[in-house]
C-alpha cells in the first residue's frame, strides 16, 4: 500500500539551529498516528515543514506525489490540511463566516458550500447554535470544535492538528480526542501532535516519541504506552 504520507529524512533549521534532524515517519490511508514530545522538541516545526510553510531537507510525499515543489494553497487542495495550535480565527467574524472560509481555498460553488456547512454543523451542534455569534466570544473547546469544523469543510483526506487540547480543561480534552477519533468515519486520517501524551497514544494507531529534533522511540502507540522509558518521561510513571 502506498503511504498517504511518508517524511524521509526531514531536516528543518533556522539559520545555524538544527530544530528538526532526520525525521522520518509514515502514515498509511485511516490511521491516526502521533508525534509526542516535550515543549521545543520540533513538533511545530515538523507540521510547518509538512505543510510547506518552511523549507526543509530530506523528502516529503503525499499520496505518492513529491511535495517539494508544492505550495502550500497547492497541499491544501489536494486534501493535505492543517489545524495550527493556536486555531487561528478570526475573532470579529461569525463561527459561519469563519466555516465558509475553511471552503475558499477549493473555489466550490454555493450548493456544494451549503452542503458542506450542513455536515459541520450536524457534527457539531454547538457550532450550529452559535453560527452567528462572534468565535472571538467562544469557550476554548468551541474554539476548538470551529478549528476541526473549519478543516473539515476543504474536506480533508489528511488532517494535520498541532497541539488540540492545549489549553483545554480535561473534560473537554476527552471530548475532542473523541471527536477526533471519530473523524475517520469520514475517511479522514490523522496526524496529531501533542504534549498531551496519555491522550495522544490512547488515540492513536501508531506514534512517534520527538526528541531535541530527533526520533527517540517508535512504535505501535498501545505498546508505547508500556514502555517504561516513555511512561516515566511522558506519562509519569515510575
Amino acid at each position: 500500500m502506498t503511504p498517504l504520507l511518508a517524511a524521509e529524512d526531514v531536516g528543518v533549521s533556522y539559520g545555524r539551529l538544527e530544530a528538526v534532524r532526520g525525521v522520518s515517519i509514515v502514515l498509511q490511508p485511516g490511521q491516526i498516528v502521533t508525534v509526542i514530545g516535550s515543549n521545543g522538541a520540533g513538533k511545530t516545526t515538523l507540521l510547518a515543514a509538512l505543510m510547506g510553510l518552511l523549507p526543509c531537507r530530506g523528502r516529503v510525499t503525499y499520496d505518492g506525489v513529491d511535495l517539494r515543489h508544492l505550495t502550500t494553497e497547492d497541499r491544501v487542495e489536494r486534501g493535505l490540511v492543517l489545524v495550527p495550535e493556536r486555531r487561528e480565527l478570526f475573532g470579529e467574524m461569525t463561527v459561519a463566516d469563519n466555516l465558509i472560509l475553511g471552503a475558499y481555498a477549493q473555489r466550490r460553488g454555493r450548493a456544494d458550500v451549503r452542503r458542506r456547512l450542513d455536515a459541520v454543523y450536524a457534527r457539531f451542534p454547538q457550532l450550529a447554535d452559535r453560527s452567528r455569534q462572534y468565535a472571538g466570544t467562544l469557550s476554548g473547546g468551541e474554539r476548538q470544535m470551529l478549528a476541526l469544523g473549519r478543516a473539515l469543510m476543504s474536506r480533508p483526506r489528511l488532517l494535520m492538528l498541532d497541539e488540540p487540547s492545549l489549553g483545554l480543561a480535561p473534560l473537554i480534552v476527552r471530548e475532542i480526542f473523541h471527536i477526533i477519533a471519530g473523524l475517520r468515519e469520514l475517511g479522514v486520517s490523522i496526524l496529531l501532535v501533542e504534549q498531551n501524551a496519555r491522550a495522544a497514544l490512547e488515540s492513536a494507531d501508531y506514534a512517534y516519541v520527538l526528541e531535541t529534533g530527533e526520533i527517540g522511540a517508535q512504535g505501535p502507540a498501545a505498546e508505547l504506552m508500556h514502555d517504561p522509558r516513555v511512561s516515566a518521561t511522558y506519562l509519569g510513571g515510575d
